[in-house]
């Protein structure tokens, strides 16, 4: 059984023994689920460490999945082939630059401090 329904289902049933045991007291219906409230809580948190340890463990763990598949899904819509995290070129073809290739608008030199020949313009 799935551990989140498991600790949900044990609170639920604490509630509930709580509350029957209040029936027969004379008092407001509204106090009696308060209370009931209140003691269920406090049993649940001394009673039902482990599964509530287990339930907080597959919801991380659930958590982590969905992080995983969000960033592959948003890495295909991006058009990136590769997984998220990954070095290095993706294919033979494609170049290791980290800056990918240079653009029609940017030199493929643009780190390198122009030189008095590139100052000069294009020689004829």
């Amino acid at each position: 059984m799935n551990a989140t329904v498991k600790y949900t289902l044990a609170r639920i049933g604490l509630f509930l023994a709580v509350f029957v045991v209040l029936l027969p007291v004379p008092m407001n219906i509204l106090l009696k689920l308060m209370i009931a409230v209140l003691v269920s809580a406090g049993l649940a948190y001394l009673l039902l460490r482990g599964w509530r340890d287990e339930m907080a463990t597959s919801l991380a763990a659930a958590a982590e999945r969905r992080k995983v598949e969000k960033e592959r899904l948003r890495a295909a819509l991006a058009g990136d082939d590769r997984p998220a995290g990954t070095e290095g070129p993706a294919s033979a073809d494609e170049p290791a630059n980290a800056d990918g290739p240079a653009s029609a608008d940017e030199p493929a030199n643009a780190d390198r401090p122009a030189s008095a020949d590139d100052r000069a313009g294009p020689q004829a």
